[in-house]
């Protein structure tokens, strides 16, 4: 074997490491689902160059699974989901519905049709909890340089960032001790809120 090197491999690791090119260089697009007080309950890695609707499925996928207690009965689940215009597409609307959850995503300014989901702009003003979430994460030097080269070693600083986050609350202390049986992605009711 003179010469070559051996593939390190994770099945579980993502080819392109959840490193893109965007405007600003290479970076990671963090999507995040959080309940109505500003608990993390999920997230996603996504290349920098990924459109926000492609992380949704994903996203939602692990807070089924997460969700739910030791008899496989759900812990909660969504009434509305709230998210930017990025996430604004007949199919999201269709998907969420199906699912039973009401979506709180306004039109975008170039759309003609009317909608079949209703638009509640006080519903959608709640989404600054997520927008305060993503501000708090980016105050954490690991996570917003981005030191690691694999998208696992840096969901796992992601996970150490939410667990602080739980450590310095202490009305969020039994929340903490879901969030780590649960190995990092649990919650409980609240309306979750999408971010990136």
């Amino acid at each position: 074997m003179c010469g070559r090197r051996r593939q390190k491999s994770d099945p579980h690791e993502p080819s392109d490491h959840a490193l893109g090119r965007s405007r600003g260089g290479f970076s990671t697009k963090i999507h995040l689902l959080c309940d109505g007080q500003g608990h993390p309950l999920a997230f996603h890695l996504t290349a920098g160059q990924a459109h926000e609707s492609t992380a949704l499925e994903p996203l939602l996928e692990r807070a089924e699974e997460e969700l739910i207690d030791s008899c496989g009965q759900p812990l909660a689940w969504p009434m509305r989901l709230a998210g930017d215009k990025a996430y604004r597409a007949d199919w999201i609307d269709e998907l969420l519905e199906s699912l039973g959850i009401t979506p709180v995503i306004p039109s975008k300014s170039s759309e003609r049709n009317r909608r079949a989901a209703e638009f509640d702009p006080a519903q959608y003003r709640r989404r600054n909890l997520i927008e305060r979430v993503i501000g708090w994460l980016k105050e954490c030097r690991r996570v917003f340089a981005r030191f690691e080269k694999t998208a696992l070693n840096y969901a796992g600083m992601l996970k150490l960032a939410i667990i602080q986050r739980y450590l310095v609350v202490p009305e969020k202390r039994s929340f903490f001790l879901a969030f780590i049986k649960r190995g990092g992605e649990c919650g409980f009711g609240g309306e979750p809120l999408l971010g990136r």
